[in-house]
């Protein structure tokens, strides 16, 4: 459900609407949906609040089925819309963890996430600064260490993989090192088999501009970029780079027949680095995904919007472009196997 007090219920009720069976379960609030759908669509859609998740799977069509998991405030739906409140930092958490609860238990295929507040998650005493980082540590099995997860944010143009992704920038420059470009590297070519593209051509962006102009301007790119290259490419992946910052956009943008790329994804070395160019597209289209993780992940690329939460103006075309990647995505691992 994401923050209950953000766009994330709204976007969900709306979402539902246009769906003839969707074939999921909200894990969330009831309360806090069926004011949502009051909000977007009045009367189109019954919420059955559910003593088991497993009982959305028989509800009929027009129904949604809602799972509160445990640790949800019991005064949630009083939590005030469009300001961060730790009652709905508390709630979204819950949230998340029972649904990574209930995909490593195989009894759903994929999660797809409504945005949460940082801040709220910060003041419900999380420590994790957001969905990538939460859902990396409850994704682990029990005694293990969490595996390297990376941000993806995709849509039909283009797709970026993150080395770095919610850190302070002068942390995260010093973060691009070789195993960690390498890591994301393994990382995104083993993703890609899951959209359909077995071997992915990979761009590698520099972190310096020009991708460092031979050393003129930062060194990064030949002593840790361009080894983690070499070594990538000699276990098969092909990794191309490292790439002037600047224009490895451009080159990896697939808009066929006038602009094929030539790349299938694009890895850059910071958030704002690899960001900016997918949302500049449209934040209608854009979709980010967690790779690395044992089951799908998707969420809608954009944020709470406070200002316009309660409303129902809250566009759903995100959320309904990542429900629908989450569908090919588990299809593609299907079909890996």
């Amino acid at each position: 459900m994401g923050d209950a007090c953000g766009i994330g219920p709204e976007i969900i009720a709306r979402w539902w609407v246009d769906q003839v069976r969707p074939s999921a379960v909200v894990i969330g609030d009831p309360a806090v949906m069926t004011r949502a759908i009051g909000w977007v669509a009045p009367g189109r859609v019954a919420v059955q609040a559910l003593s088991s998740p497993h009982e959305a799977w028989a509800l009929p069509a027009g129904t949604m089925g809602v799972w509160a998991p445990p640790g949800m405030p019991a005064d949630l739906v009083a939590a005030p819309v469009g300001q961060v409140d730790e009652r709905a930092g508390r709630a979204a958490a819950a949230c998340i963890r029972e649904a990574v609860r209930l995909a490593r238990s195989g009894e759903v295929d994929a999660i797809v996430t409504a945005p949460l507040h940082k801040e709220a998650l910060a003041l419900a005493g999380e420590p994790y600064p957001g969905h990538t980082e939460l859902l990396q540590a409850e994704g682990a099995a029990p005694g293990e260490p969490p595996a390297p997860v990376r941000m993806m944010l995709a849509n039909d143009q283009l797709k970026t993989v993150l080395v770095t992704i919610h850190v302070a920038l002068r942390r995260a420059i010093e973060q691009v090192t070789l195993p960690a470009v390498l890591e994301t590297l393994r990382i995104t070519h083993r993703a890609a088999a899951t959209w359909g593209v077995a071997s992915p051509r990979i761009a590698v962006a520099g972190l310096n501009p020009h991708a460092g102009e031979g050393g003129l301007f930062g060194d990064e790119e030949l002593t840790i970029i361009g080894p983690a290259i070499e070594a990538a490419r000699a276990e098969g992946i092909d990794a191309h780079g490292p790439v002037a910052p600047d224009t490895v956009f451009m080159r990896a943008r697939h808009d066929p027949p006038a602009h094929p790329g030539e790349f299938d994804v694009v890895v850059a070395m910071y958030h704002d680095q690899g960001l900016i160019p997918v949302k500049y597209m449209g934040l209608d289209q854009g979709v980010n995904v967690t790779l690395g993780l044992p089951f799908v992940r998707t969420s809608p690329d954009h944020g709470t919007a406070f200002d316009i939460a309660g409303t129902g103006q809250a566009d759903a075309s995100s959320f309904a472009q990542a429900a629908a990647m989450a569908r090919r995505m588990v299809a593609g691992r299907r079909a890996a196997r």
